[in-house]
């Protein structure tokens, strides 16, 4: 056997390593015990995903600890807290699978575990966005059944098809014994990273229609008020301009997160050095760490069901103000 044949066959089952200096993309295969050198990339990914899982797991704690977060737009928020939590417990599982216990098998669903964790992470921020475009278009009939109903629908709808994208690498979608079919994420091919890199490009462009939708209902009720009072009270135009800026942060660092490592996805090479999947994958995950402070802390009732939960009290002297979904 050649010697270059010999090094692109011993490193060609390195997890998240290239598999030779040329051909150097993001591998999520197993690979033959061997001393090996921790990539730093790795190790940062892994703290991000202990930040994402602790921060998480408080958030699923206190809505299931209180009662009162029942309502849809706090299903919604735990359905968010609970897929970037299994995401965060993914990437800390993914780190022990490279470097501590080394299978095949394993490392496959790993992969499919973390797919399909971060497909329900991205589909429950659309299903969010969903919720409140309705809370704000349909406000007279939002607290009925019907409501109800539509939440559980695409509670069930997200949580499917994320299952079935995460099980497709594990099924046989895999480029285990192809490599020439591989992506810039092993061991995910060209046309699986490609149908996932599709389905993002599709929920953004979603979620930014309904945005603009919502900052329109904003301004029109804005100026509604405005007629209705003869002029705009600095208070509404206050408040206006605060919904519409954080609409715009919401959909920013959604953007911010994942646009680059999704457009990489598709037009990268698996020669590329692993460092442009690494930069470009560990902002996305950045994503979970931040959507429990947007769509979470931020909510007065969460806050206070915290300070009970933490606390083990309540101070009445302590003023939260109930917010509604449309409370953007």
């Amino acid at each position: 056997m050649e010697p270059t044949a010999a090094l692109n066959e011993s490193s060609a089952a390195v997890p998240w390593l290239p598999a030779r200096a040329g051909n150097a993309s993001l591998e999520l295969a197993s690979r033959p015990p061997a001393p090996t050198v921790i990539n730093p990339w790795d190790v940062m990914l892994c703290v991000s995903g202990t930040a994402i899982a602790c921060e998480n797991a408080i958030v699923v704690a206190i809505i299931c600890y209180s009662p009162t977060l029942r309502t849809p737009m706090f299903v919604l928020i735990g359905s968010l807290a609970t897929a970037d939590l299994l995401a965060g417990l993914g990437l800390i599982l993914n780190f022990v699978f490279q470097y501590v216990i080394r299978s095949e098998t394993v490392s496959l669903l790993t992969v499919g575990f973390l797919v399909a964790s971060f497909a329900a992470s991205v589909s429950s921020l659309l299903a969010i966005t969903v919720d409140r475009y309705l809370s704000l278009y349909n406000a007279l009939t939002y607290y009925s059944e019907r409501t109800v109903l539509c939440i559980h629908t695409m509670l069930v709808c997200t949580w499917g098809v994320s299952l079935c994208l995460g099980l497709l690498p594990v099924l046989g979608w895999n480029c285990l014994h192809d490599r020439a079919a591989c992506s810039v994420v092993r061991p995910l091919t060209k046309s699986n990273v490609t149908l996932l890199s599709a389905s993002f490009f599709l929920i953004f462009i979603i979620m930014l229609h309904l945005y603009i939708e919502i900052c329109k209902i904003v301004c029109r009720h804005a100026h509604q008020i405005a007629l209705q009072q003869h002029f705009l009270t600095a208070s509404h135009y206050v408040a206006t301009k605060k919904g519409v800026s954080t609409l715009a942060i919401i959909l920013g660092t959604f953007g911010a997160s994942w646009l680059p490592f999704a457009i990489y996805c598709v037009v990268g090479d698996p020669d590329y050095p692993s460092v442009y999947t690494y930069a470009t994958l560990l902002p996305a995950t950045y994503n979970s760490m931040i959507n429990p402070i947007i769509y979470a802390y931020r909510n007065q009732e969460i806050q206070r069901s915290m300070w009970v939960l933490f606390c083990g009290c309540f101070q009445s002297k302590v003023s939260f103000r109930s917010r509604s979904p449309s409370d953007v």
